[in-house]
């Protein structure tokens, strides 16, 4: 397929689900936003492998700057990954993460740069901005990889499960347990699964009107 064909197509499609679909309802809008929460306590219910793949091939569409992709992720289920991230958690994490279906760990890739010309092909030159400069590499990493991780949030929601995201462990440690070889570097963990509904313990906290933390100039 040419290049103006392929483009054609995209704009096709672009139209057609524009012209299907004009705005999320309702339910959509409490499922990924207004009634979620972070969830502490989890169901005795599996998350399968064909979950894991769909919140992957959801979270992977979302915008990143110029297409990088820097968000690389450990999905830890079995007992003996979950042991071995034990002693990586701050203590108020311990026991809502061993009782987790999976933890995800997110890092983020310091070498995404090298695959620049294939992910981002009008101008694969932008690569050698971060080869040759490391720290400008890492700062952009970890944004675009945090951003990712958002969207990770979002994807879990929406195929049906609950996330429980949260910074509380030693990103050295987890580098060194699960990173070793790669030169990739630790970001946030996120639990995943059926939230138990005894772990909210109160309303939801206070969030910000639009006039407190927003202008319109």
């Amino acid at each position: 397929m040419s290049e103006e064909q392929a483009l054609a197509d995209a704009r096709a499609r672009i139209t057609e689900y524009r012209d299907r679909i004009q705005h999320i309802d309702a339910n959509h809008a409490d499922l990924l936003f207004r009634e979620a929460r972070n969830h502490n306590w989890w169901q005795e219910k599996d998350v399968t492998d064909d979950q894991l793949r769909e919140i992957y091939d959801l979270l992977k569409y979302g915008s990143t700057s110029s297409n990088t992709q820097p968000a690389r992720l450990i999905f830890i289920r079995s007992q003996e990954a979950k042991e071995k991230l034990k002693p990586c958690l701050a203590p108020p994490n311990v026991e809502k993460t061993m009782l987790a279906p999976v933890t995800a760990l997110l890092a983020y890739d310091l070498e995404f740069h090298e695959d620049f010309a294939q992910n981002y092909p009008v101008r694969p030159e932008m690569a050698e901005r971060f080869r040759n400069d490391a720290a400008v590499a890492e700062k952009f990493a970890f944004q675009q990889g945090t951003l990712q991780g958002a969207y990770l949030i979002m994807a879990i929601r929406a195929v049906g499960l609950d996330a429980g995201a949260m910074g509380g462990f030693n990103t050295v440690m987890a580098d060194e347990v699960f990173l070793q070889g790669k030169n990739w570097k630790s970001n946030f963990l996120c639990n995943i699964g059926y939230g138990d509904l005894e772990g909210i313990k109160g309303s939801r906290l206070y969030r910000y009107d639009f006039e407190e933390v927003c202008q319109i100039i």
